[in-house]
């Protein structure tokens, strides 16, 4: 899909194909209202809307990536909500029958995150999970009582680490979706610390892509 962004804004790539086609298959209510957490260009939002979905909010911190989407969206004449800001602040606020995420994942040296630039973009602390740590907890909050959440991201992360922080919130949690990449240009330059890291085995350049889904569980 062809997006309009700035170079402060991520790409979308394999990881947001992935997303998409997986959304696209998890037979999802066409009438549904669908939250897109950490939207960048708002690629997996305006696919939302172009399924039919009855309502689509796209939040990203990043006022460079709102401009994207809604240039994104308004090209194509779909009906997206932007909201610049933090998804934590919609707790409480606002339910949602589908959740979707392509957040920030590639482990970083640096302990806090960059709040600015284009690193904003994809780097998320030494393990990868600086947002999955905050979003997978909060979860149950932004769900409707039959709601279903996909979340996008590397293996390098911890697939398990995802999987038991949605399980302990409540949720019924499960891998499905997976996909081989080669390492793009970012993950390229930080093979050697990677390896240091242990996050990587010697000599590897190439990742899993996983999509898990997340359900509140009926009582």
């Amino acid at each position: 899909m062809w997006m309009i962004r700035s170079p402060g804004v991520y790409r979308p790539q394999e990881d947001t194909d992935l997303l998409v086609r997986t959304m696209s298959e998890a037979a999802l209510s066409p009438k549904a209202t669908v939250l897109d957490i950490c939207s960048g260009t708002g690629a997996v939002a305006i696919s939302a809307a172009r399924a039919g979905a009855a309502r689509v909010t796209a939040v990203d911190v990043s006022p460079q990536a709102i401009a994207a989407a809604w240039l994104n969206s308004r090209l194509r004449k779909l009906p997206v909500e932007l909201i610049r800001g933090d998804f934590t602040e919609l707790v409480g606020v606002r339910s949602f029958d589908v959740v979707v995420s392509n957040p920030p994942y590639v482990p970083c040296q640096q302990a806090t995150t960059p709040t600015r630039g284009r690193r904003r973009a994809w780097d998320a602390g030494p393990r990868g999970r600086a947002v999955l740590d905050r979003l997978c907890p909060i979860l149950p909050h932004l769900l409707s009582p039959q709601g279903t959440a996909l979340i996008v991201h590397s293996r390098l992360c911890g697939i398990d680490t995802t999987l038991d922080q949605l399980r302990g919130s409540g949720l019924k949690a499960s891998v499905v979706a997976r996909q081989m990449i080669p390492f793009g240009p970012v993950m390229r330059g930080r093979a050697e610390w990677l390896e240091s890291a242990g996050l990587v085995e010697p000599g590897q350049r190439h990742e899993e892509l996983v999509v898990i889904r997340a359900d509140r569980i009926t009582p």
